[in-house]
């Protein structure tokens, strides 16, 4: 049976008993579920990243907003992470192909500056 990215990314299973029905998902990815849906409605011009598993780290679902501003979430695989943007109805890209938008650069570049002067102060 098909299982949603919303389930996949809870561990839900796709079959519900009543004793299933009862018990809580991972708290930890239901977390995960609500940021993105919270950054998704809380930003402008929302687009998401899959980026790939590497060495240090698993697939991951970047998100980043028309400002620049970004959040990432890591994904049980890829497919998921392309399923979670679709249902949260963002667009969504392979950053492999993509690269990384050059808003989040400025923004990261931005936010370092910020930090750096506020460090800065007497």
């Amino acid at each position: 049976m098909f299982r949603s990215a919303m389930d996949r990314l809870l561990g839900r299973s796709t079959t519900t008993s009543p004793a299933a029905a009862g018990t809580p998902s991972g708290g930890g990815r239901a977390d995960t579920v609500a940021h993105l849906q919270d950054f998704v409605s809380s930003r402008v011009s929302v687009e998401a990243y899959v980026e790939p598993p590497n060495a240090q780290t698993p697939a991951t679902v970047l998100l980043v907003a028309a400002s620049g501003e970004w959040t990432r979430r890591r994904v049980p695989d890829e497919r998921t992470g392309f399923d979670v943007a679709r249902s949260l109805g963002v667009p969504v890209y392979n950053v492999r192909f993509t690269g990384y938008p050059q808003r989040m650069r400025d923004w990261n570049s931005a936010q370092h500056a910020q930090q750096k002067r506020r460090s800065n102060r007497p």
